[in-house]
């Protein structure tokens, strides 16, 4: 008889890096022995000295959040957390950003999720971020990234207070992809903000936005001028001008804080190193050199892939590939040496 796999102590076995900021790196895999059990690391262990503490902090949240969702249907497992960081179950599903679900079951199904966690005295404090809910691939609501969620152990006024906002939050997203379902009664509680909230807009916001943003190096939308239109002629010159440069395909990203970055995608075998020696003054910020780009039936390169690639967008990635596999075929060697590894842009 053959024994059942030890879940909480298997190997964990790395497969893709999904994001690294100063506080974690995020990397997805599965447990060796149980290829059929995919989980996400969030890695602790590399991250500078001066971040630790912060980086602890949102840690034991959001494995407090976890230990206190366990059993309810939508939430991840908590596979364990030691030195390296903390392990959980990976959720299959399609952020709601992309799913854009109009079926009113998902909409049930999500008060449900929140009505359970809300009996085991548990906030998320972070659903108004569309990439936090799911729809599972049977149609039912997941959420996922408890790093800001809040146990309480009392019923008072700020756990109902933050209780509603989950649910004014879920109502939001209601309002982006099915508005025709709303009730009066969710219209009404739409229009009226609780009044931490409206504090937390005027003033605690700005700060967050700060931290985030210029210390945390999270990015925003701010600057975004053409530099393709400003510098991509010039680049694009200089490097098809080599004989080794078959094409050149220039995309935009966020840089940290304020201002895009160019990432250039070049058809090559020459190296980064060579490719940046090139480039002409002011250099883009990222050159990746590929054995292919990927294409449409006309020969012109798939830049709505490589934008996506760009700016690290792999859940919108996932969905591109999965009706075209031999776009897949093209592009898993690329996103596998992609060269932007930051959280996606945020919304002011």
């Amino acid at each position: 008889m053959t024994a059942k796999p030890d879940i909480a102590n298997a190997r964990f076995v790395p497969e893709t890096v999904h994001k690294r900021d100063i506080f974690s790196e995020t990397i997805s895999g599965h447990l060796e022995g149980i290829p059929d059990f995919p989980v996400v690391l969030r890695k602790l262990d590399g991250v500078p000295r001066y971040a630790r503490p912060i980086a602890w902090f949102l840690a034991r949240k959001e494995i407090r959040g976890l230990r206190a969702v366990q059993g309810i249907k939508g939430c991840p497992v908590l596979v364990r957390s030691d030195r390296t960081g903390l392990l959980r179950s990976w959720t299959q599903g399609t952020p709601l950003q992309l799913a854009k679900p109009i079926d009113p079951a998902w909409y049930r199904d999500a008060k449900r999720l929140l009505r359970e966690m809300r009996r085991a005295g548990v906030t998320h404090n972070d659903i108004a971020k569309p990439q936090n809910w799911l729809m599972t691939p049977d149609g039912r609501a997941a959420v996922i990234d408890f790093q800001l969620a809040s146990v309480h152990r009392r019923r008072g006024p700020l756990f109902r207070t933050m209780a509603r906002e989950d649910l004014r939050h879920l109502l939001k997203q209601k309002r982006a992809y099915a508005p025709d379902l709303l009730t009066p009664s969710e219209h009404k509680m739409l229009a009226t903000k609780a009044l931490p909230a409206r504090l937390w807009m005027a003033t605690g916001k700005r700060l967050y936005n700060f931290i985030t943003r210029r210390v945390m190096n999270w990015s925003d939308g701010e600057g975004t001028e053409d530099r393709i239109e400003r510098d991509g002629p010039a680049l694009r010159a200089a490097l098809l001008a080599q004989q080794d440069v078959n094409d050149v395909a220039i995309c935009t990203y966020a840089l940290p804080a304020k201002g895009v970055g160019l990432y250039v995608f070049a058809e090559t075998g020459l190296s980064t190193q060579a490719l940046s020696k090139i480039a002409p003054d002011p250099k883009p910020e990222l050159i990746q050199p590929v054995a292919k780009l990927p294409r449409h039936a006309d020969g012109t390169p798939r830049m709505d892939a490589l934008q996506l690639v760009a700016t690290n967008r792999l859940d919108e990635l996932e969905v591109l590939q999965s009706s075209d596999p031999d776009l897949a075929t093209v592009l898993k060697p690329i996103i596998a040496a992609r060269l932007n590894l930051t959280d996606r842009v945020l919304r002011p």
